[in-house]
Formats: C-alpha cells, sequence, structure tokens
C-alpha cells in the first residue's frame, strides 16, 4: 500500500483499472441477461451462454432479484464508506464523495483501500 498522504484528511486511493473493467463488464452483463435477454449471441458465448440461457429461461425471478441485491450490496457499500471515512479521520467532503461514487460503482474493490488504511494517530503528551 502506498505511503498516507500529508493531509490525512483527504486519503484518496483509486480502484485498480482491472477492478473497475471486471465489474463494469460483469454488471454490464447481468444488466443484459435482466433487461434485454433477447438480444444476447448465446450460441457465440459457448459453455457461458449455454448456462446463461439456462438462468434466463429457467430461473428468470433469480437473476431479477440477483441483479437488484447486487445493487443493493453497492449502496450499502457506498454509505459505509462515509461512516468508514469519518471514523477514520477523512474529513475533507469532496474526498468523502469520491470515495462513495467510487465504492458505490465498484463496491468491495474500493472499499477494500479504505478498509486498509490506517491513519497516523496523533501523539498524545
Amino acid at each position: 500500500m502506498e505511503a498516507p498522504p500529508r493531509n490525512p484528511g483527504g486519503y484518496f486511493r483509486c480502484t485498480s483499472r482491472f477492478w473497475m473493467g471486471v465489474i463494469a463488464v460483469s454488471i454490464g452483463y447481468f444488466a443484459w441477461t435482466v433487461f434485454l435477454p433477447s438480444t444476447i449471441p448465446y450460441e457465440n458465448l459457448g459453455q457461458f451462454g449455454h448456462f446463461t440461457k439456462y438462468l434466463v429461461d429457467k430461473h428468470p425471478r433469480l437473476l431479477y432479484n440477483g441483479f437488484w441485491l447486487a445493487w443493493g450490496i453497492h449502496i450499502a457499500e457506498a454509505l459505509y464508506s462515509i461512516k468508514l471515512c469519518k471514523t477514520k479521520g477523512i474529513t475533507d467532503s469532496s474526498v468523502q464523495r469520491r470515495w462513495f461514487i467510487q465504492t458505490f460503482l465498484f463496491g468491495i474493490a474500493s472499499l477494500s483501500h479504505l478498509l486498509a488504511y490506517k491513519p497516523l494517530l496523533k501523539k498524545q503528551r
């Protein structure tokens, strides 16, 4: 982990591009299977396409509920990131907003950076 910044009230660390891509593609595909399943080229996706087709045909309610559950979890993580910012002494509201947005979009991939952050303790006299 990189060294803490000089201004601990402004600590922010971006999620890796790899996880941003994986999560964006996964959520996008999940949304595609829930809202436009008739446009998916199942036969071009091999075994993954067969599995997706099975879920779309046999368990559409599970897909629909799972999609909204995933977004609910992202919302809960984003709200928790605000609480965690305050607990760890990150007081800058623009930085808190960045953590909220990043955690809402990328979930635990973002939140893990905030969880790992250990602010410097002030020396007591």
